[in-house]
C-alpha cells in the first residue's frame, strides 16, 4: 500500500487515492480470508505448533483470525469514503500493520510473544487514532491513548517479568505447571501486575481513563476498528493468559447466595486469585460504564462507555473457569463485534452529511434516511440486549454460565444481579439514542443519501445482528468444539 501510494498514485486526488488504495487492501483481505478458509477446511485440531508454542496455529486459531481480518475488512470498507486524512497509503498500512498483530495475538501461547504482538499492535492504534489531521480532538485522543497504552504496557511487563523470573517458564502451558500448586508472595503480586495491565488494555474500570477520549477523537473507522477487532483480541488473549497460564491461581469470589439469604454472612468462599481481581473489576465496569453513558452527548463517547460495560459482561464468562465460560466469551464477542462495527458505520455514513456526531445531529433521521435509521434501530436494540436480537442471546448466554459455575451454591448470582441492573440502565441511554433518530422532528428538511459502498456492508451487518440472534446455536456449537478441541482448559 505505501509503495503504490508513493510510486503510482501521489498525482491523484485524495478520493481516487483513497478509492484505490482501500480496494486494493479490501481485495488483499479477502484473498486472505480466501486462504484462511481452505486452510479451516483441511486442518485438524492442530495446524502447526512450535517448541516454546510462539506460534500454534488450530482451529480455534484460525477461525479468530478469520473473525479479525472479517472486522478489518469491514473498517477498510468504511474508510474508503470517510474523508479524514490525505495520507491513505500510511493509513491503510497502519491499518494492515495493526491486523498482523491481531493475527499474532490470537496464534500465540508464549508470554514474550503475546507482548511483541500487543506493542505492534498498540503503535499502530496510536497513529491511526491520530490520523484525523487539524482536528485537535484527535491529537488530544492520540496522545491520551499513548499515555494509557505506555502505562498498560509497564504493569503488564513488569508482572510478567516477575512470573517469568519465578517460574522460567514463558508459555502458557509450562506457567499452567510451574503455578500448579498455587502462588507465593512474588507471583501473587506479578500475577497482580499482570491483572492491572490487562485491565488498561480491555478498558475495565478504573483503568479506563482517557479511553473515551480516544474513541471519540479517533476517525469513525478506526474508533469502529478498536471497539471490535482489539477487543477481540484482547480479551482471547486476556482469557488465555489467566485460563491457561494462571489456572492454579484463580482463587474464588464466590459469595453462597443460599447461605446468605438465610442469614450465614460467614460462609463467603473468598479467596485471593485472579477470579477475585476480576470481581471488583466486572462490577466496577458495569456499574460505572452504563451510569457515565447516562450523561453523555456525544454518539461515539457515549458507545465508549457502554464498551466499558460490555468488558464487565465478558468478564463474567471468564470468571466461570471453564470451557462453556470461554465458549459463552467468544460467542459474546463475535456478537458484540458485529454490532458495534455497525452502529460505528452507521455513524461513519451519516457524519459528513449531518454535521457531526452529537445526539441532536440524528434528530429527525427517520424522515431524511429512512434506510440508515432502521439498520440504527436494529444495532441498538443489539447492543441493548433485546430478543430476538444478537446481543440478548450472547448476553444471557453469558449469564447464564456465570450462574452454572457454580450451580449447587450460586456463587456468582451477585454479580449476574450487577450485569442485570446495569442492563436495565443502558436501556435510557440506549433509547435516547432512537428517541433523536426515530422522534425528534429533523433541524433540516433534506434528505440524506449514502452511498451503496456504505450501505451494502451495514445491511450485512444487520442481517448477521438478527441471523445469529434468531439462530445461535450453530455458533455455540461451533465455538464449543473450537474451545474443547484445542485441550486450553482442562
Amino acid at each position: 500500500m505505501l509503495l503504490v501510494d508513493v510510486g503510482l498514485l501521489r498525482a491523484k486526488e485524495p478520493a481516487s487515492r483513497a478509492a484505490w488504495i482501500g480496494g486494493l487492501t479490501v481485495l488483499g483481505l479477502v484473498g486472505v480470508l480466501a486462504l484462511l478458509g481452505q486452510h479451516l477446511a483441511v486442518t485438524g485440531d492442530l495446524y502447526f505448533m512450535d517448541r516454546d508454542r510462539v506460534l500454534v496455529i488450530d482451529r480455534l486459531a484460525i477461525v479468530l483470525r478469520i473473525i479479525i481480518v472479517a472486522l478489518a475488512l469491514g473498517a477498510s470498507l468504511l474508510s474508503i469514503r470517510y474523508p479524514f486524512t490525505k495520507h491513505y497509503g500510511e493509513y491503510f498500512a497502519l491499518l494492515l500493520f495493526a491486523t498482523v498483530g491481531l493475527n499474532l495475538l490470537v496464534a500465540t501461547e508464549n508470554l514474550l510473544m503475546f507482548f511483541v504482538a500487543l506493542e505492534l499492535l498498540s503503535v499502530c492504534l496510536y497513529a491511526l487514532t491520530g490520523m484525523h489531521r487539524g482536528v485537535l480532538r484527535s491529537a488530544e485522543g492520540a496522545v491520551k491513548y499513548f499515555m494509557v497504552g505506555a502505562l498498560s504496557s509497564a504493569f503488564l511487563l513488569f508482572g510478567l517479568s516477575w512470573i517469568v523470573g519465578s517460574t522460567g517458564a514463558t508459555d502458557l502451558p509450562a506457567l499452567r505447571d510451574a503455578l500448579a500448586g498455587g502462588g507465593n508472595a512474588l507471583r501473587l503480586t506479578g500475577l497482580v501486575f499482570v491483572v492491572v495491565g490487562l485491565g488498561f488494555k480491555l478498558a475495565a474500570v478504573p483503568f479506563h481513563t482517557w479511553t473515551p477520549d480516544a474513541y471519540q477523537g479517533a476517525p469513525t473507522p478506526v474508533t469502529a476498528f478498536i471497539a471490535t477487532a482489539s477487543k477481540v483480541a484482547s480479551f482471547v488473549v486476556g482469557a488465555k493468559i489467566l485460563l491457561v497460564g494462571f489456572a492454579g491461581m484463580a482463587g474464588s469470589a464466590h459469595w453462597p447466595w443460599r447461605e446468605l439469604s438465610s442469614g450465614t454472612f460467614g460462609a463467603a468462599r473468598i479467596e485471593p486469585g485472579w477470579v477475585l481481581l476480576l470481581a471488583v473489576l466486572a462490577a466496577a465496569s458495569m456499574i460505572w460504564g452504563n451510569l457515565a453513558a447516562l450523561t453523555q452527548k456525544n454518539v461515539k463517547r457515549m458507545l465508549a462507555y457502554s464498551s466499558i460495560a460490555h468488558t464487565g459482561y465478558l468478564l463474567l464468562g471468564v470468571m466461570a473457569a471453564n470451557q462453556a465460560g470461554l465458549t459463552a466469551v467468544l460467542a459474546y464477542l463475535v456478537a458484540y463485534a458485529v454490532t458495534t462495527l455497525g452502529a460505528f458505520g452507521v455513524v461513519a455514513a451519516l457524519t459528513r452529511q449531518l454535521g457531526g456526531d452529537d445526539l441532536e445531529d440524528l434528530d429527525g433521521l427517520a424522515r431524511r434516511a429512512p434506510g440508515m435509521a432502521l439498520l440504527l434501530l436494529v444495532f441498538v436494540l443489539s447492543l441493548a440486549g433485546i430478543p430476538p436480537l444478537a446481543g440478548f442471546i450472547a448476553k444471557f448466554n453469558l449469564f447464564a454460565v456465570a450462574v452454572r459455575a457454580d450451580a449447587q451454591e450460586l456463587g456468582l448470582l451477585w454479580l449476574v444481579f450487577v450485569g442485570l441492573a446495569g442492563s436495565a440502565v443502558s436501556l435510557y441511554y440506549y433509547v435516547l439514542i432512537l428517541k433523536h433518530a426515530l422522534v425528534h422532528a429533523p433541524r433540516r428538511s433534506d434528505p440524506v443519501r449514502v452511498d451503496t459502498l456504505w450501505m451494502v456492508p451495514l445491511v450485512v451487518l444487520a442481517v448477521l445482528v438478527v441471523v445469529i440472534g434468531a439462530w445461535p446455536q450453530p455458533l455455540l456449537e461451533l465455538f464449543g468444539a473450537l474451545v474443547e478441541g484445542a485441550g486450553l482448559i482442562r
